[in-house]
């Protein structure tokens, strides 16, 4: 119940939370694209509260990594209900702002991501796992800072390229890592649970892992490798219809970027 009562609240803040933004002003650069400057914005302060949180609450609190399944204080369950809370809330952004073509892959991650967390809220069991999996959101808030560099036409710069190095060294050692440890864990441990959150959890771990491996190939090589050996164009100038950003995404026409945000 009071999982339940922390996520509808964790819903409403976030939502009040894009609405508040929307009072505010909207930096210069991003002015062409003030919802997903707003979207980002929350997105980032969900990665910092969650992100740091899950780190230190397994650094506080170790037998959630001990015993995954049952060992874990309250405290860590409000932590995933708030995280619920909030990919619900991005969903209903989402739905609001753009088309099913644009989000769906969005929407289908936080799809899978809500059904394995829910799992820990409705049972009270597997909180320490979830909490592992919320390590990944330190990655992401680097992510969410890369993008807003990007929508601020930061790109290049040192502020950037410094963002899009932790992107990378963030990824490795709090996306992939934990995902690692979560599927070698649910493969030692398949006899102790069921077999339908066995096939939800390698349904998530499969979805994320791969997203995850592909955004990490996608931002090398335009961050990176790519930036080396492209040199500035003079003159360039961008078409008004459709144009590139520096990490190889598709900007429309009304300026929303198709990529994938965690």
């Amino acid at each position: 119940m009071w999982g339940l009562l922390v996520t509808g609240a964790s819903f409403a803040a976030f939502r009040g939370l894009h609405w508040a933004l929307q009072l505010l002003p909207t930096p210069g650069s991003a002015a062409q694209d003030r919802w997903k400057w707003r979207n980002i914005c929350v997105s980032l302060v969900h990665s910092l509260l969650t992100g740091v949180g899950a780190l230190l609450g397994l650094s506080l609190y170790p037998q959630m990594a001990a015993d995954p399944i049952h060992g874990h204080p309250f405290w860590a369950l409000v932590l995933v209900a708030v995280s619920v809370g909030y990919f619900l809330a991005d969903g209903a952004d989402m739905l609001c702002n753009q088309t099913l073509g644009q989000a769906w892959e969005l929407l289908c991650h936080h799809l899978v991501v809500v059904s394995c967390l829910s799992t820990a809220i409705l049972s009270s069991h597997y909180v320490g796992v979830s909490m592992v999996s919320l390590l990944l959101e330190l990655n992401s808030a680097c992510l969410h800072l890369r993008k807003l560099l990007l929508l601020s036409h930061q790109a290049p710069s040192l502020a950037f390229s410094m963002a899009s190095w932790a992107t990378l060294a963030t990824l490795a050692l709090f996306r992939l890592v934990p995902l690692g440890w979560i599927s070698l864990w649910l493969i030692r441990q398949q006899h102790q649970v069921p077999p339908a959150l066995v096939i939800l959890g390698g349904t998530g771990l499969v979805t994320v892992g791969a997203m995850s491996i592909i955004l990490g190939v996608r931002i090398l090589v335009s961050d990176v490798l790519r930036s080396r050996h492209r040199p500035p164009i003079p003159g360039h100038k961008e078409t008004r219809d459709t144009r590139r950003c520096c990490d190889g995404e598709l900007v429309t026409r009304d300026g929303s970027i198709l990529s994938l945000k965690d």
